[in-house]
């Protein structure tokens, strides 16, 4: 099936429709003046057209680390029309939120109708065996309506997100994912996924993300094909806000990620 973008907003902000994987590619471009710290991520459909959807860039001057998403690859402001999204990780770098344009609950208006909605959130374990293992990963997103939409998780503090629900066990209306664990491959000597034929590169980032009810649908996957380019597919119930947020928190330098 041809996956039409007409409205690419609202594109990358609907969940994939069901039964249907979106195929993508991750590009990192490293050039320029401070690119090696802070590439830009470039996020295209992985089709002929080769579709632009999302650009990502991690902030300078932030205390952690902060990426701005724009659906305009030449625009990665946070004041411009084009911000889409934002993925912030706590002081550790061990737990990210992604939100969307939405206002900061300080700044809303007395309504709370513009206030950001959470639209996810990551959870890395460090492993037992350092930087050689497979990392552990939580993904917590919002769930769904009768009507496979998004319910809206407005948090008006710290306290009420898509984090402390969950760590909270408070998990109505939010779905908890999980990294499928990798086998280790005696001939490789490496843990390996199945990632028929998308992924051709091992690397410690490579992921797959499953529902625990049901391994063996792959929510999301992402993985290495180049130096600087990476394959990320999703379905439902994800949308390509909420991947490309995810693939961008495996990125960031920290301990628990590398």
């Amino acid at each position: 099936p041809v996956i039409e973008v007409d409205n690419l907003e609202e594109f990358v902000l609907r969940p994939a429709p069901q039964g249907m994987t979106i195929k993508c590619r991750v590009t990192r471009d490293k050039k320029g003046m401070d690119r090696g710290l802070y590439p830009t991520y470039y996020l295209h459909l992985d089709n002929d057209k080769k579709v632009f959807l999302l650009a990502g860039r991690k902030r300078k001057k932030s205390k952690t680390s902060n990426y701005l998403i724009s659906i305009d690859p030449t625009d990665l402001s946070r004041g411009g029309e084009n911000f889409i999204g934002k993925l912030r990780s706590n002081l550790m770098g061990t737990k990210f939120t992604v939100f969307d344009n939405g206002a900061n609950p300080d700044r809303a208006s007395a309504d709370w109708s513009n206030v950001r909605q959470e639209l996810s959130a990551v959870v890395y374990e460090t492993n037992v065996l350092g930087f050689k293992g497979p990392r552990k990963m939580t993904v917590i997103i919002p769930g769904m309506n009768a009507d496979n939409e998004r319910v809206p998780i407005r948090p008006r503090n710290d306290n009420d997100g898509l984090l402390m629900r969950w760590q909270n066990k408070n998990m109505d209306n939010v779905i908890e994912l999980h990294n499928k664990a990798p086998v280790w491959n005696d001939e490789t000597q490496s843990y390996v996924l199945n990632f028929h034929g998308r992924v051709t590169h091992a690397s410690v980032k490579n992921f797959q993300i499953v529902h625990g009810s049901d391994p063996d649908y792959i929510v999301m996957q992402f993985g290495r094909v180049a130096d600087d380019a990476f394959t990320m597919d999703y379905n439902y119930p994800l949308c390509a806000v909420q991947a490309f947020a995810i693939a961008l928190s495996s990125f960031d330098g920290k301990l628990a990620c590398e």
